[in-house]
């Protein structure tokens, strides 16, 4: 099509609109593979398995610690490539300064019954990676000295830092520093850079199957460094499916996957858009197939239990795979039915969904040919002025119809928001006490934990457990109150069409008006290809407004409990954990408008989508319409030989689907 493209000349409308046309033909779309797994338990041999690299990304030891996310991509260069994002200074001595202001707690903590320890920003193990021991007895301002960041310059710019090499294994040689810590480290490696990084995204060459995918080894559950943790939560949002690994003898009963699916699950369901959970069963050779069935079928039973999760995921979503990294790495002849690395790489290769993107380009070429070859004939004015009347009266009665298929869903969703709200404000009170005043926590643990959450706006992220979002917790009778309704709105699967397939009915019947009107069967060609690219940009749209208008809800009662956790974090000496709580406790009594304030913030959103749909349907074909019937052609070439090439490629293909089906 880009020899079509250099063939218009002209500088009339109709030119300018084909040209723009074939522009919009080149889009990739790169589906995200989130990889979830405490350390050991084999994310990294994995990913060096499906992409046949070992010694890619080092293997995982329990003395290894990391928060940084890692992008495994292709790369259309010759050489392996690290490309390593810091976050910035300011972030840096933000986070120092939480840092040691957590230690000082901990040491004046009048509270502090046991001993308890701050698990939630690891102070000492974050400042002696990057300082040794030089931090102990120096100011903030002092540790922001470039001299600890001379071998990293790119830090101070900032801009990415760029690694490469000849081979997986001289790569990752190179770049571990950047992305973990090991407890046991010698003498001779004294700093470890991955408290100042944000993500490093390696390139892999001569990589088809990393073309269109791209796996992400992500921590459990965040980062206390905000920069990071939000990176974390817009890589959630974005999967498109997700691994969860875990030990093959430990697999139904692993807390901490379970725990991380748990938390995760409003991020990758309704507030995201996964449509596969896998859950992965590692060293799984020297297993019996009978033994096989038993830990699935376990697993499986483990999944239908857990509610968190099934609110946003169904049964066909969730499937059981067991693996051996090691053993198909040494390229021994496997059982697929206990190393199931070959089923993984197949369902990869098919997300890539080539035939899916040639089709839609064929059809869009189909299209764009279709209109120039048709514009060309100047005999069927009349019919054409006809063929428009009827094509705008369509319109009209199409776009009534979808309005009002998305009036009454928002309707529907009002009154489920109302429930909500009434359901919140009864128990508030019961959910607010259950994160203040948590069993099996020692006064001083807590003590910790509740001044690291006030200071991060009512998120705990632990090293090891539960994230706890206060936030989450006060809004969950909100979005229980419309999960169901909302997985059924906007499903992740777009096959199964957004607002109950109100989008996908939308027809102009072009395929009636082709039949009548044989003169103008070019330009109607054209008008139906361009109702399909249509409702594909429509879906891409409403999954990304989705995202926001299901988030909205704890983001509006984040935004009304910002004042309290500000007053909270500014308390020091004795009884701050009391008037902590005391705090926390008087502003949500007195903020009991918030979760109103939360279902008219989510409703208003609904109806900013709904126009946002509408216009662009409007607009869409009309502009269709007007470039196709009513605009007068000039120097457009003939590409009657092109048409028909991509006409019989176009039923090959759509031949091949029928097939399928």
């Amino acid at each position: 099509m880009r020899r079509v493209s250099e063939r218009l000349h002209g500088r009339d409308k109709l030119s300018a609109f084909l040209k723009d046309q074939i522009k919009d033909l080149e889009t990739e779309k790169r589906h995200l593979v989130g990889v979830f797994g405490r350390t050991g338990a084999g994310k990294s041999s994995l990913i060096n398995a499906i992409i046949n690299k070992e010694g890619l990304l080092p293997s995982g030891s329990v003395s290894a610690c990391t928060s940084v996310m890692i992008k495994v991509e292709a790369t259309n260069g010759s050489k392996y490539e690290a490309h390593i994002e810091f976050i910035t200074k300011e972030d840096w001595e933000n986070e120092v300064q939480s840092l040691k202001q957590a230690l000082e707690d901990h040491d004046d903590d009048d509270d502090d019954d046991d001993g308890g320890n701050d698990d939630c920003l690891d102070p000492d193990g974050k400042l002696s990676a990057l300082y040794g021991e030089e931090w102990k007895g120096k100011s903030t301002h002092s540790l922001m000295d470039n001299k600890y960041f001379r071998d990293i310059p790119e830090f101070l710019k900032p801009k990415i830092k760029i690694l490469e090499s000849d081979s997986a294994e001289g790569l990752s040689e190179k770049f571990v520093r950047y992305t973990r810590s090991e407890s046991n480290e010698t003498e001779e490696v004294k700093r470890w850079y991955w408290p100042l990084v944000k993500c490093v995204t390696v390139k892999v060459p001569d990589n088809d199957f990393l073309d269109h995918v791209t796996l992400v080894d992500l921590p459990g559950n965040g980062d206390s460094n905000r920069s990071r943790d939000q990176m974390w939560t817009e890589f959630i949002a974005s999967c498109s499916t997700v691994w969860i690994v875990t030990e093959m003898t430990r697999a139904a009963s692993e807390r901490e996957a379970w725990d991380i699916l748990e938390d995760a699950s409003s991020l990758l369901g309704n507030g995201g858009e996964c449509q596969q959970i896998h859950f992965i069963c590692t060293k799984s050779d020297h297993e019996k197939p009978d033994d096989i069935n038993k830990v699935k079928k376990a697993v499986m039973n483990a999944f239908k239990k857990r509610e968190t999760i099934t609110n946003h995921f169904s049964e066909d979503s969730f499937q059981v795979f067991t693996v051996s990294s090691k053993e198909f790495l040494k390229g021994e002849n496997v059982n697929p039915d206990v190393n199931e690395i070959l089923k993984l790489k197949e369902i990869l290769k098919n997300l890539n969904d080539a035939h899916s993107e040639t089709s839609n380009y064929v059809s869009g070429a189909h299209g764009i040919l279709s209109l120039i070859q048709g514009a060309k004939s100047r005999e069927v004015v009349e019919q054409k002025n006809e063929v428009c009347a009827v094509l705008e009266g369509n319109l009209s009665i199409q776009l009534n119809r979808v309005k009002k298929a998305i009036e009454d869903i928002t309707k529907a969703f009002e009154q489920h928001l109302r429930d909500g709200v009434e359901k919140s404000q009864n128990l508030c009170e019961r959910k607010l006490k259950s994160f203040l005043y948590p069993s099996k926590t020692s006064g001083g643990a807590f003590h910790m934990t509740l001044k690291f959450a006030v200071r991060n706006d009512g998120i705990q992220k632990p090293k090891k457990g539960k994230r706890k979002d206060l936030n989450m917790i006060l809004a969950s009778c909100l979005t229980e109150s419309i999960d169901e309704k909302f997985r059924k709105t906007f499903p992740n699967d777009l096959k199964c069409g957004n607002f109950n397939g109100a989008i996908d009915a939308f027809s102009l019947s072009t395929d009636s008006l082709i039949e009548k009107y044989k003169n103008v069967e070019l330009q109607l060609t054209f008008l139906q290809t361009e109702e399909n690219k249509m409702k594909t940009k429509l879906n891409k749209i409403i999954l990304t407004q989705k995202k926001l208008i299901y988030n909205s809800l704890t983001e509006t009662i984040k935004n009304n409990m910002k004042g309290c956790y500000e007053e909270a974090a500014a308390f020091e000496g004795p009884g701050t954990q009391k008037r902590m709580r005391d705090t926390i406790e008087r502003h949500v009594e007195s903020k009991m408008d918030m979760f109103e304030k939360a279902k008219n913030a989510m409703l208003e959103q609904l109806n900013d989508l709904k126009e946002t749909v509408l216009r662009t349907l409007e607009e869409t074909m009309e502009d269709s319409i007007e470039h196709s019937l009513k605009t007068e052609a000039c120097l457009l070439p003939d590409v009657l030989e092109d048409l028909e090439m991509v006409k019989k490629h176009c039923d090959e293909l759509n031949g091949d689907q029928d097939e399928k089906k």
